[in-house]
């Protein structure tokens, strides 16, 4: 049996920090981050110990990030509350810019906020390698065991990464 304050104590940052890189808001981590812990306690009894107890957790962590934008995702398309998205003139969901994250400092706002958005437009694998090993420093095996991927599987990702932001910022030029 896990004794969740010295669980969270261990792990409580380093997921908030993951669901941070998503989210891009402090209460919506804070919300996931929650969320992620109850889901640690609730399912313990079905973590078999195969993987590291970290990488469980964290693995829970990214899943509960992608799962939190995509029900902001269908609130928006339902006529519902702000999301994650807003709509542009031509109907094409965009990724919102706003940047409300405590680790940037607000001259470098903007230029983050950019390339947060670049990330954004990533396909969700590639995104997920990108701030698992770029953002949050795992090494690749930590994120390949995240990911439930083999190394090579996230180095290959991570250069199709690298390849994508490259095409995303030469056509960013080019307007």
């Amino acid at each position: 049996m896990l004794n969740l304050e010295d669980t969270y104590k261990q792990f409580g940052e380093r997921v908030f920090n993951i669901a941070l890189q998503y989210l891009r808001n402090v209460e919506d981590a804070e919300e996931v981050t929650q969320d992620v812990f109850l889901t640690v306690y609730m399912k313990q009894s079905q973590f078999e110990g195969k993987a590291q107890l970290g990488t469980w957790i964290h693995r829970i962590a990214v899943n509960k990030s992608l799962d939190f934008i995509k029900a902001r995702n269908r609130q928006k398309r339902g006529g519902g509350l702000i999301s994650y998205l807003t709509v542009t003139t031509d109907n094409v969901a965009q990724p919102n810019n706003d940047l409300n994250h405590p680790g940037v400092a607000l001259e470098h706002r903007e230029l983050v906020s950019k390339w947060f958005h670049r990330i954004d437009q990533l396909p969700e694998n590639q995104r997920t390698a990108i701030v698992l090993v770029r953002i949050e420093e795992f090494s690749p095996a930590e994120a390949a065991a995240i990911m439930n991927l083999s190394v090579k599987a996230v180095d290959s990702l991570l250069q199709r990464a690298k390849k994508n932001l490259l095409k995303i910022e030469l056509k960013n030029e080019g307007k």
